[in-house]
């Protein structure tokens, strides 16, 4: 569509979407309330199956565990793949929020845990549903294909490879173009686009290291591996800070250190689990490289009775959005929120949105939508203080309804119309 046709298509839809609103508000909190941990998400995805087959979407459910597709086909056209994640987080709500969670459920490791949205991917689900029903109902102003997709597992970086290794590139339309989207810290109501890498790309390692237990009176007799562990944490934060181009962006977080029960006994092992966040595909082989000779020379400093064992437990591709593609979007972006759209910097957060992308070989487009109180965030601004704004993943991590709510339907059915056919 033109943009004439796009704002125009907005303008139609527009006292519908407002009219939906109270409806998708209870969406939203009943899945803010009931959140499930990664690729557990029945409950999710049966509410979004179940919406879309009210408004005549042909859906198909348990794709790759959890994941559900809706297939709504218009007349000729392009074919639209439009995503959201559904999984939450292992993290106990702090949010103060009436409608926070209150869920425990139990890990893949067995642990008991608290469950929460903080990841926003609630908005996700709530927008991609709204974004279906407006589509449904107001076919008569476009034409084309859409595949409406909520995927499970993103937060451990599994869920969009399981959809593809579940037959889903066989099964259904290969889509022209893939759009997706993200609530984050912003001014709420405004949205942020950019060409190029927009997320980091993203690996997370265990590390188990092996020393000899004994009692905790007598060290001598033992090979401490909380040492060991403890010393190789902080060596390993000299790999980005010295090794690391300035020019080059890189995080190195240890964000787990686990060793023993008890104050008087040394046990016979500790795990590190940690993080890295590069733009760059030399330094990240870099930084793996690095990771593994530091943790194997601090064992063999502390005589280690055996090298330490590395285990993957995620990888996120970097998300590279299509220039060309990324370009049109944000014209369409721009002619629909004026000076609240703007091209946003890259975060180091990272996305297995572009595995879809990659693997059906199509561009596709990655884009923020703020969630922020617009005074609290101006007077962070002022005071240069964003960094308090509690952020994704945080347990204070609450974007605020309004605007964010209306303003993720805009932006999916502007990026989705810039492809489709006008009537």
């Amino acid at each position: 569509m033109t943009i004439t046709q796009i704002n125009a298509l907005n303008a139609e839809m527009d006292s519908a979407l407002e009219a939906m609103l109270p409806e998708m508000e209870e969406i939203y909190k009943d899945l803010h309330r009931n959140p499930e941990l990664s690729m557990q998400e029945v409950r999710t995805a049966r509410i979004a199956a179940d919406y879309l087959k009210k408004y005549n979407w042909e859906v198909t459910a348990g794709i790759g565990v959890t994941g559900v597709l809706g297939l709504l086909n218009n007349g000729e056209g392009p074919t639209v793949m439009l995503r959201a994640d559904m999984d939450a987080l292992p993290v106990t709500e702090a949010t103060g929020l009436p409608y926070a969670s209150t869920v425990r459920a139990v890990d893949e490791d067995g642990t008991e845990v608290g469950v929460s949205h903080v990841c926003g991917h609630d908005f996700h689900v709530t927008w991609l549903m709204g974004t279906a029903r407006l589509l449904a109902e107001h076919k008569n102003l476009w034409s084309g294909t859409i595949l409406a997709v909520f995927q499970p597992g993103e937060e451990v970086g599994r869920g969009a490879k399981a959809m593809i290794d579940d037959g889903m590139m066989t099964r259904f339309p290969k889509p022209d173009i893939i759009l997706g989207q993200h609530v984050m810290v912003g001014i709420a109501g405004y949205v942020g686009h950019r060409s190029g890498a927009i997320l980091a790309g993203g690996d997370s390692l265990k590390v188990q290291i092996f020393g000899r237990g004994s009692h905790g009176s007598q060290p001598q007799t033992a090979i401490d591996p909380v040492i060991m562990a403890a010393a190789t944490t902080i060596r390993l934060q000299t790999i980005v800070s010295r090794e690391i181009d300035p020019n080059d962006s890189a995080v190195l977080t240890v964000g787990a250190l686990q060793a023993g029960t008890k104050e008087n006994i040394i046990p016979d092992d500790a795990t590190l689990k940690l993080n890295i966040r590069t733009f760059d595909e030399d330094v990240r082989n870099h930084i793996m490289a690095a990771v593994k000779r530091v943790c194997c020379a601090e064992c063999q400093a502390s005589n280690a009775p055996q090298e330490p064992e590395f285990s993957t437990l995620s990888h996120y591709p970097l998300t590279v959005n299509d220039a060309e593609a990324t370009a049109k979007v944000a014209v369409a972006f721009e002619a629909q929120f004026g000076d609240r759209s703007y091209e946003t910097p890259r975060k180091s957060a990272s996305e297995d949105f572009s595995v879809f992308g990659r693997a059906w070989q199509v561009p596709y487009v990655f884009w923020f939508v703020g969630g922020t109180d617009k005074a609290t965030f101006l007077e962070a601004q002022k005071n240069k203080a964003i960094n308090t704004i509690p952020s994704n993943h945080s347990p204070k991590f609450a974007p605020v309804l309004h605007p964010t709510l209306k303003t993720g339907f805009v932006t999916m059915i502007t990026a989705a119309a810039v492809w489709l056919n006008a009537h």
